[in-house]
């Protein structure tokens, strides 16, 4: 392969690579690409490290003829004997190309000696060498009996500054993408990449609305270290979120020991009572999981968890709220407020799910009519509803 037959690639890298709409096809035309300029390619791994709560670095792994497999490390990872063994390791640590002809052998690195197995001949890692100064890895890989060419070679150093800036971009945008994700939600981080960042940029929309806290915190809070309720925090929303977004929710806000959730609804006919038959589900399996919930601390095990929570349908005005440069994307609305003051009822009755009339309209659960409260705001008394198998616990809420 000659280093000009290449231009036409650097030149589709260098108008944006338009033809590829999302990474896995980015991927596979690059390698394609390639292939159709000569350079014998079988596997080719794009490794990034990447900022989310729970990821080290995401991997791209391209194989002739089967496409794109996507996957992901895990924080802790890059400690394993695997990790610290291959090729990738030096890539990462020290920015060095890494080398292998695999006809010489695979050595005691275990990554080697597989894909040697599956045929391999040749291997070559080199480093993404970001503006910002971060190091990334692509692998590329061939079966060719005589592995790559020193023109081959070549080709693929004189090409990487290209495919760097390329692949910088796509990291930048999934990156952007995660942390809205991770820090105000699925849809919320939609729109805001979608340009709705104004001040007072809202649309309504109907939800069911999710609002719980975990009773007694403040008592907790006295008697654990910082660290700890830190950890009980973290440990009693793990029993909520997976919940609430497996049944179709979506987690807006953590206020201390509170959560904030809506799910949506749209105007299809039933679509109500199908959001709703959904929200209750995924409050008996929180509820199941907070009194399953355990915590160690000084030798001792704290259990008996309780938390209150609140069921709601109705209108929400869904966007940009904040003074100066700050600004939060959340709900706001009457409809908020009165699931905010149904909570408090919730602890008051020491209940831990409720319902105003509107939500338990819209699905049967075998509810329990608990009465008339007068709301603190609100003109009307509303009438709540506890779930029938829930026997009130005893004590303050």
């Amino acid at each position: 392969m000659q280093a000009n037959s290449l231009q036409s690639v650097i030149d589709w890298l260098v108008a944006g690579a338009r033809s590829a709409a999302r990474v896995d096809q980015f991927v596979t035309q690059t390698c394609e690409q390639m292939i159709a300029c000569g350079l014998p390619l079988w596997r080719v791994g794009v490794f990034v490290r990447t900022l989310h709560p729970n990821m080290l670095g995401r991997n791209f792994v391209w194989r002739r003829d089967e496409g794109v497999a996507m996957g992901s490390m895990a924080h802790g990872d890059e400690m394993e004997d695997y990790f610290l063994s291959s090729p990738l390791a030096i890539v990462f640590e020290q920015g060095q190309e890494v080398r292998r002809r695999l006809d010489a052998g695979a050595g005691n690195v275990p990554f080697f000696a597989e894909i040697r197995e599956e045929g391999a001949t040749d291997y070559i890692a080199l480093p993404l060498l970001m503006s910002d100064g971060t190091i990334h890895a692509v692998s590329w890989i061939t079966r060719h009996p005589d592995g790559f060419t020193e023109a081959q070679l070549a080709d693929l150093r004189l090409f990487m500054p290209y495919l760097t800036r390329m692949i910088e971009v796509w990291l930048l945008r999934r990156t952007a993408a995660g942390l809205l994700d991770n820090y105000v939600g699925a849809r919320a981080g939609a729109r805001i990449l979608a340009g709705q960042i104004r001040r007072g940029h809202t649309e309504s929309m109907n939800a069911a609305i999710w609002l719980s806290d975990l009773r007694g915190f403040t008592p907790l809070s006295d008697r654990l270290s910082p660290e700890a309720v830190v950890d009980v925090l973290n440990t009693y929303f793990d029993c909520q979120v997976p919940a609430i977004l497996n049944h179709g929710g979506e987690v807006l806000k953590f206020m201390g020991d509170g959560l904030l959730a809506v799910f949506p609804i749209s105007d299809q006919e039933g679509d109500a009572e199908t959001v709703c038959r959904r929200v209750l589900e995924a409050a008996r399996e929180c509820r199941a999981s907070v009194a399953a919930m355990t915590y160690s601390y000084e030798s001792e095990i704290l259990r008996d968890f309780r938390f209150g929570l609140a069921l709601h349908i109705g209108k929400v005005l869904y966007g940009n709220i904040g003074g100066g440069d700050r600004l939060d994307f959340t709900c706001i609305g009457p409809a908020v407020n009165l699931a905010a003051r149904i909570e408090k009822i919730a602890g008051r009755l020491n209940r831990t799910v409720l319902a105003s009339t509107a939500f338990a309209g819209k699905v049967d659960a075998g509810w329990t009519d608990l009465g008339l409260f007068s709301v603190a705001g609100f003109a009307a008394a509303e009438r709540v509803y506890g779930l029938a198998d829930e026997v009130p616990s005893a004590g303050a809420g």
